[in-house]
């Protein structure tokens, strides 16, 4: 029997474990420091767009095959080592995507209210480590760091009337507060143009459709109409949207302003953030953002910085810090230690992306171990966990959990997630 530990419950995890799981006389256990699964699925896509959540029903169908074992509530690098499991499994793989924000380096970055995405959207999608975040959503002004498709979930949930949440899974505690915003200015911010964003279509195209708030485009900002057949389709279609915005400006209470060309430099404030100073921007002909000497302020009582995310370290192995993530030979850390999705490639790509990398990692290790060394597997894993008195939550748990979860929903709603690990262990009696 061939035995192998993917570390973390997201789609990079168990796609992973889709390939590993259909080879003969292997054992798979999926490893979690939360006692619920799925990861970015759960707590990273926007709560009101649930036909992308949906993929964890793939998942479940993994996790339910004979030879997959989910293994919730145990922390490698503090319940248990990488060296132990590296003892204890023919091949361990870190699956630990990049849950950590990327510091915003600028003067003021230390300020109260100003916020990594990883945070603000874990504290609306109930994540345990940010389910007591509060955001500062009094002031009216809001700048969003970034231009990619985060940037365009906080400026939209933000955005939002109580009622434009029915069918999502936001948590009550994130409903409640943005039920009572004082928020009608959000910018988002970016060094380059319209050409160089990392948004995509349906993302861009749901700002047009928001009861309460209008997105808006300086024309100016917009290179010359003909200058788009350059692009990919995908891209093309978005930037199609920023001329839309631009040529077709409505008058709402709240106001959605793409500040192109626009380089944060320094966030100001008296006790807690009130603007942040932008640097306007000039691209060269490599399409590399400069600083023009030109500034201006945007006053704003919050700010989300969008702008990536890295792998946390783990004690024992190899890292890049300049990248954030887990420093490896195209998925190869050590003999019997391989990384894989955002933990190997760094944060980049969609979900679905996850699939062919997970594939070929699988089969990679496969080839590695060959038949197996012998090693003792989930059977060791379970008596060093014993020996530590640690219980680990099960898949059988876990829907227990979610059925907790569903019928604890609102009207309309799929579930109200539990927002912290005491809730989630109680639901099953612990």
């Amino acid at each position: 029997m061939r035995h192998v530990a993917v570390v973390g419950s997201g789609p990079a995890g168990y796609y992973t474990a889709e390939t590993l799981q259909k080879a003969d006389d292997i054992a798979i256990d999926v490893i979690d420091r939360l006692p619920v699964p799925y990861g970015l699925i759960r707590t990273g896509v926007a709560p009101d767009h649930q036909s992308i959540k949906a993929v964890s029903r793939r998942y479940e169908g993994v996790a339910l095959t004979d030879n997959v074992r989910f293994v919730g509530h145990v922390s490698v690098g503090s319940d248990v080592t990488i060296d132990e499991l590296t003892q204890l499994y023919d091949a361990v793989v870190l699956a630990t995507g990049a849950p950590n924000d990327r510091p915003l380096d600028i003067p003021g970055a230390d300020l109260p209210g100003v916020i990594g995405s990883a945070a603000f959207v874990g504290w609306y999608n109930g994540h345990p480590d940010f389910a007591d975040l509060d955001p500062p959503l009094d002031a009216p002004g809001v700048a969003v760091i970034g231009n990619g498709n985060v940037a365009l979930d906080v400026a939209r949930i933000l955005a939002k009337t109580p009622g434009e949440f029915a069918g999502s899974d936001i948590v009550a505690h994130a409903r409640d507060a943005l039920a009572q915003s004082g928020v009608r200015h959000i910018h988002i911010l970016g060094r380059r143009g319209p050409h160089q964003i990392a948004m995509t279509p349906k993302e861009l195209g749901e700002l047009g459709h928001l009861e309460r708030a209008s997105p808006r485009v300086d024309p100016a900002d917009l290179p010359p109409e003909g200058d788009d057949a350059m692009l990919e389709p995908g891209m093309r279609k978005s930037v199609t949207h920023l001329r839309s915005f631009a040529a077709n400006p409505v008058a709402k209470p709240v106001t959605i302003d793409f500040d192109f060309f626009a380089m944060p430099v320094a966030i100001e404030g008296n006790g807690r953030v009130q603007r942040v100073i932008v640097e306007k921007t000039e691209l060269d002909a490599e399409l590399r953002s400069h600083g023009t000497g030109e500034t201006y302020a945007v006053e704003a009582g919050l700010v989300v910085s969008c702008i990536g995310y890295q792998t946390p370290p783990i004690p024992g192995v190899p890292y890049e810090h300049g990248r954030g993530r887990f420093a490896s030979d195209e998925g190869r850390i050590l003999p019997g230690l391989y990384a894989v999705g955002w933990a190997r490639r760094g944060p980049s790509g969609t979900i679905g992306t996850n699939k062919p990398d997970g594939a070929r990692i699988a089969e990679m290790l496969l080839e590695d171990i060959g038949r197996g060394a012998g090693k003792p597997g989930r059977a060791g894993l379970d008596a060093l966990l014993a020996s530590r008195d640690l219980t680990p939550v099960t898949f059988r748990d876990w829907r227990r959990i979610e059925e907790a979860e569903v019928q604890a929903a609102i009207a309309g709603a799929p579930r109200e997630k539990f927002t912290s690990v005491e809730a989630m262990l109680a639901a099953i009696g612990r």
